[in-house]
């Protein structure tokens, strides 16, 4: 059975390849969408050509109603939006996928269905079912070359409803079991850096140590340490001294 998740519904629109039509299922599952429509498929449903796409979505594939014609897919919906990479000289709402998928999220929030669709491979959706849809998702492709793989286009599209369905976390470190260094860890790094390189003579000429101690401290605070940097900086410092004795 399908999720509970609230979603928008992703109509495939008379999608001309089996194997599109499984890649765009495996993409709608890689981030959580498993209502799909299927508008007349040029080669007919099942498709085992689908199937051996779907890569593990293939349920979506059992579940997706199969209908004959766009208002039939759509007949449940409050909004629809449609994708398209062209200018259709229909005046209509164009937004990016990222605002489309913000909409879509605020829609289904407030308890409205909502829907996608998706042209078949060729040629992209035709004006008559655009005229359907309340507003275009206009994909900035390259005007040189604006073809769209359909299954692209659907993990485009599902790439960013997750953005605006999900608290997704822009930038993180992943520890690997390890802990930022503490403060005074950091200052006794810096401490015996600072008293070994001024046994070495580092710090010089005299009139320049004061700004060069500062710059190195003003490094190690900048560096992003774990404790075991940390204790690897101290161990690298202590075994060169013991290098330069042992030469000496």
């Amino acid at each position: 059975m399908p999720t509970d998740r609230p979603q928008p519904a992703f109509v495939l629109v008379r999608p001309q390849m089996g194997e599109n039509i499984g890649a765009a299922a495996r993409a709608m599952w890689n981030f959580g969408l498993d209502r799909m429509r299927i508008v007349a498929p040029r080669d007919g449903w099942p498709n085992p050509k689908s199937v051996a796409m779907a890569s593990g979505a293939g349920r979506l594939l059992d579940e997706a109603q199969l209908v004959d014609t766009t208002g039939a897919a759509l007949e449940d919906c409050h909004y629809v939006f449609a994708t398209t990479a062209r200018a259709r000289g229909l005046t209509k709402p164009v937004v990016s996928p990222e605002r489309a998928m913000q909409i879509a999220a605020e829609r289904i929030a407030a308890g409205e269905k909502v829907a996608v669709l998706f042209g078949p491979e060729r040629a992209g959706l035709e004006n008559d079912d655009i005229a359907r849809a309340n507003a275009i998702i206009n994909v900035p492709v390259n005007p040189e070359f604006a073809s769209l793989n359909l299954a692209q286009c659907v993990l485009l599209t599902a790439y960013e409803w997750q953005r605006a369905a999900s608290e997704i976390t822009p930038e993180r470190v992943d520890m690997a079991k390890a802990r930022w260094a503490e403060q005074i860890e950091i200052e006794k790094l810096g401490d015996h850096y600072e008293a070994q390189l001024g046994e070495a003579g580092f710090f010089f000429p005299d009139h320049k140590a004061e700004s060069m101690k500062l710059n190195l401290r003003n490094m190690w605070s900048r560096m992003p340490l774990t404790g075991a940097d940390v204790q690897m900086l101290h161990g690298v410092l202590r075994q060169m001294v013991r290098w330069k004795q042992r030469d000496g």
